[in-house]
């Protein structure tokens, strides 16, 4: 295994760290997640191995092939790391982007749209990824006091696996409602990014 090998096996598991972030449903990414730990600490066992057993003054080769595959072992294991670093890049990349749909939303040019849910919007584009899962945002309408409130998912849950999104809203008793989950959040997985803005954490108005 040469040290280009190395590299290329670092950009795999970046895209394929990115793709599971934007793409992956919760169901297969289990399963993934499992064999991928697996093989990144048998790939670091024997690598461990030869570095233990091999010359007593390994080449740097050998210790970056240990310290490669400990390194992507424990960013898979503790998946939560990376993913927290690509969801404060993906806000601050397209907030201007967000933003633009919440105007549109508000002015009436996006609206729920598909037959089997009241209250989704497929985004009539699937590039840049603003909601993961397929570009569906939730829109909620209170016509009596003209204010919205648009759901971006992070996370889209799938059976039991608690949802994480971005949500606007101008709707007080939902401001309240999410600043009463801030309140109670022990591990702090909901917070105010700004304005109107929050990032929540599982069900919202259950």
């Amino acid at each position: 295994m040469s040290q280009k090998t190395l590299i290329w096996i670092a950009i795999g598991w970046g895209i394929l760290t990115l793709f599971n972030y934007y793409y992956m449903n919760f169901f297969f990414l289990a399963f993934e997640w499992i064999f991928l730990c697996l093989g990144l600490f048998i790939g670091f066992l024997i690598q461990l191995a030869k570095l233990v057993m091999g010359p007593p003054n390994p080449g740097h080769l050998r210790i970056q092939k240990t310290g490669l595959f400990l390194i992507l072992f424990v960013l898979t294991f503790f998946q939560s790391w990376p993913n927290s670093i690509i969801e404060k890049l993906d806000w601050l990349i397209l907030e201007n982007r967000r933003n633009e749909i919440v105007n549109q939303v508000k002015r009436g040019e996006l609206n729920p749209n598909v037959s089997w849910n009241g209250i989704i919007c497929e985004l009539p584009f699937e590039f840049p990824v603003v909601s993961n899962g397929g570009n569906d945002i939730v829109i909620w309408r209170n016509e009596e006091r003209n204010t919205v409130t648009i759901e971006f998912w992070i996370f889209r849950n799938f059976f039991e696996a608690p949802q994480k999104q971005f949500v606007y809203t101008n709707d007080p008793t939902k401001i309240q409602k999410i600043e009463e989950k801030i309140k109670k959040d022990r591990f702090k997985n909901n917070w105010k990014i700004k304005e109107n803005w929050y990032r929540t954490y599982g069900e919202l108005w259950e």
